[in-house]
């Protein structure tokens, strides 16, 4: 019975898939290249001296209580557990990925067919996590997310929607500070990257000279 009804939440959101998503051929294979980029990224500590000022615009503060917050809850539960925290490298919450996420979402010129489909992809993450655990996803242990996670990843819509998830978390870490992710800087310095100068400040972020 379980089953049912899983393999129907599968094809009711392959069905919400947007068409413009279906199509992207490079955000298919993000995942992919994401986990592989990962993969050869050197464990380095963090660079002494570096200056760690930024312009972000949400605090660490504000990320908790933005990650306590539906559905923010669930992105920020499911991003770090696609990239938590280790010793040696930041993770999802160090880098402000969340608060990225969001700041991404509410731009004005963001798709709203993608926006809607990221939003409703909590919804479909929730019932899932509930039938097979009687939870919401951000409640479960960690055994439990992954097995929700490697659940979600063999439908089309599932695959797609972390695939997205994990985008904006590399972007979250590697961006400019003004974007509101890569907190500190600890991204560059994780990997460290020297940035360009001048950095962008914040009236004049890309989004914003359009």
């Amino acid at each position: 019975m379980r089953k049912k009804f899983i393999r129907k939440l599968f094809r009711q959101w392959d069905e919400s898939l947007p068409e413009g998503l279906q199509y992207r051929a490079e955000l298919r294979q993000s995942r992919r290249y994401f986990l592989k980029a990962v993969s050869i990224i050197p464990a380095a500590v963090l660079v002494a001296g570096c200056d760690n000022s930024s312009s972000v615009s949400t605090t660490n503060a504000s990320q908790a209580s933005l990650s306590e917050q539906a559905p923010w809850n669930t992105f920020s539960s499911v991003q770090n557990h696609l990239f938590p925290e280790d010793t040696q490298s930041p993770g999802a919450d160090d880098i402000n990925a969340t608060g990225y996420l969001k700041s991404i979402l509410e731009l004005p010129d963001f798709d709203d067919a993608d926006k809607k489909f990221m939003h409703d992809g909590v919804g479909w993450i929730n019932d899932i996590s509930i039938e097979m655990f009687k939870h919401s996803f951000h409640q479960l242990n960690n055994s439990n997310k992954e097995e929700v996670l490697q659940s979600i990843v063999t439908s089309n819509a599932g695959d797609r929607w972390l695939s997205l998830i994990l985008l904006y978390i590399f972007e979250a870490l590697i961006a400019d500070p003004v974007y509101g992710g890569n907190t500190n800087k600890v991204g560059w310095q994780w990997l460290e990257h020297i940035p360009g100068f001048p950095l962008p400040p914040e009236n004049k972020r890309y989004y914003l000279l359009k």
